[in-house]
């Protein structure tokens, strides 16, 4: 059963919606011209929703590898960038195997410098 939700993203399965994606009818081009793009708006608009449905849909269009990850779990590092980088590192790690079928997760991280290891991360290629 179906139900309005109003807190967290929406799953069609679970929740009355809107087409997420429809709010984003540029996005997919941009992703092809390599461009930058901000996503804005007010609380509860369906940001999360519209941009998680857009990494899902880029995956399954069979060009690309997306996930939605985030920069915040290295917020209480503020004194120790390296702590921080290893600490994102590793949640993106868990979003990829949660978000991307097992042939498209990264593989191990190589090693790299502190400052560096993000940069070097995303620069590896698919298992």
């Amino acid at each position: 059963m179906r139900f309005f939700n109003t807190a967290g993203p929406c799953r069609p399965e679970l929740h009355y919606m809107l087409p997420a994606t429809r709010r984003l009818p540029t996005v997919p081009g941009l992703v092809d011209r390599q461009s930058y793009f901000v996503i804005h708006g007010p609380r509860q608009t369906g940001k999360t929703t519209a941009i998680l449905t857009l990494a899902r849909e880029l995956t399954a269009s069979g060009r690309y590898a997306s996930a939605v990850v985030s920069m915040e779990v290295g917020a209480p590092f503020k004194a120790d960038p390296g702590a921080a980088e290893l600490a994102i590192l590793e949640s993106w790690r868990q979003t990829a195997e949660w978000q991307l079928p097992t042939d498209l997760q990264p593989p191990d991280w190589p090693q790299a410098a502190a400052g560096s290891r993000m940069g070097t991360a995303l620069r590896c290629p698919a298992r």
